[in-house]
């Protein structure tokens, strides 16, 4: 059974797709890293690395679900055995099962929030050939951002991912901080990609951070500072991340790719 937490009537269940040996060192990913930053990152987070020092990862989506409601999905996952994260992520993913398992149709999701247009978080937004939204009854939602920048992303986006959304009439794009509910807010967070979000929920006294890819590894807790080297702007993902991680601190993060999918920070 997925893992979960709750704020107040909120359930945040955590899905995963797959996961899997980055294709690159991590020393490689986070060239500024020094070795107490690693000796830290791995007491805080010891499944990330493998016996042989190798990154090791898993790729996850969210559901936000309040009481019995539609549901809100957080990313989409890397996809089938056909999907464009299959040139280097661990296809295919078992989303479908994780959904099933959590008790969820994919005709249960009304949003689905794609965090930004990589290529281990679309992978199950559009499926087949032609490509459908997989999820019919949702909006996807899309920074303008992002959205302008998609071709430069991967050139293969406009038609495989962009094109299909508009054509079923379910592509919603949104200009930077956009409340969903009054528990449900898109923050942008730009730097890893131009059009990167971020998704706070709030409760009462209690917030989760739903992060995407603000943040990949939990050396970048140990230090915030920390560049990923496949962030499109690496200075303004810093201030991304050092900013929304000092400003919610203390919060509860929820993120795709830690060892573990509910951190406290």
């Amino acid at each position: 059974m997925p893992l979960s937490r709750t704020l107040g009537s909120i359930t945040v269940t955590a899905l995963t797709d797959s996961e899997g040996a980055f294709f690159q060192p991590r020393t490689e990913a986070f060239p500024h890293a020094t070795a107490a930053h690693w000796r830290e990152a791995d007491r805080r987070d010891p499944t990330s690395v493998t016996a042989d020092g190798q990154w090791w990862l898993p790729f996850r989506s969210f559901a936000i679900r309040a009481g019995d409601g539609p549901v809100t999905l957080i990313d989409a996952g890397i996809g089938p055995a056909d999907a464009p994260a299959a040139s280097w992520a661990p296809v295919p993913g078992r989303l479908p099962a994780e959904l099933a398992a959590a008790g969820i149709d994919p005709a249960d999701v009304d949003t689905v929030v794609l965090t930004h247009l990589h290529s281990d978080h679309i992978g199950w937004a559009v499926t087949g050939n032609p490509g459908r939204p997989y999820f019919p009854n949702a909006s996807y939602l899309l920074q303008r951002a992002e959205l302008d920048a998609a071709e430069k992303i991967n050139p293969g986006l406009p038609a495989g991912l962009v094109a299909p959304l508009r054509a079923a009439g379910q592509l919603r794009v949104v200009d930077g901080e956009t409340a969903l509910t009054p528990a449900v807010r898109l923050l942008a967070t730009p730097g890893h990609t131009p059009g990167h979000q971020s998704v706070l929920l709030t409760s009462a006294d209690q917030r989760m951070l739903l992060t995407g890819d603000l943040l990949v590894h939990a050396v970048q807790l140990v230090d915030p500072d920390l560049s990923y080297a496949h962030e499109e702007d690496p200075d303004e993902a810093r201030r991304s991340r050092t900013t929304l991680l000092k400003a919610l601190s203390p919060t509860l993060l929820a993120t795709p790719h830690l060892g573990t999918p509910f951190t406290p920070a």
